[in-house]
């Protein structure tokens, strides 16, 4: 019986994330990722999104399944010289002499809609990688949760998050 109402309940409490999307989220749950370019010229904000594609691809399999926040900082942190490594492949192959560095922090952004998922502006923490001067305007996302991960899909990410922490605490895991 005990089985059974712990099945209900994981149940209903998936169907309940799953149709009642989330309005906005706490500053203290999400690291954010904020590539900056070296210049505002076109030539250093083409390779921003190269490296921005490259770096993501290079999240994925590190932090798509952090189930909190803290995993995410720790795992991101324990991969500064993995990640600066990816950017810095790019921009050699695109023949740019600069490099990339990549560092935790606290920073201001802006507000952010992502679906139905709404960041207000403020101070977040966030994976910051600094293309060469960094002077130049930025690509931003979220990495925990992930939503730079699946297409834009923040239900999807924030679903498989919330579930995996939902049964790991109900759990004891």
């Amino acid at each position: 019986m005990k089985y059974i109402i712990a099945t209900v309940s994981v149940l209903i409490i998936t169907l309940v994330i799953i149709f009642c999307p989330t309005n906005s989220s706490s500053n203290s749950d999400i690291l954010r990722i904020h590539i900056r370019a070296n210049s505002n010229l076109e030539i250093d904000q083409e390779v921003k999104y190269k490296v921005k594609d490259a770096v993501v691809d290079a999240l994925i399999p590190i932090l798509s399944q952090c189930i909190s926040k803290e995993e995410a900082e720790r795992k991101t942190e324990e991969n500064f010289e993995y990640i600066e490594s990816v950017a810095n492949a790019v921009l050699k192959s695109q023949g740019f002499s600069y490099t990339a560095h990549a560092k935790l922090s606290y920073e201001e952004f802006p507000t952010r809609v992502y679906g139905d998922v709404t960041y207000e502006n403020g101070f977040y923490d966030a994976l910051i990688l600094e293309l060469g001067k960094a002077e130049g305007d930025n690509w931003w996302c979220v990495v925990y949760p992930p939503l730079c991960f699946v297409n834009g899909s923040s239900k999807v990410s924030g679903f498989k998050s919330r579930i995996l922490e939902i049964i790991n605490n109900y759990f004891g895991n």
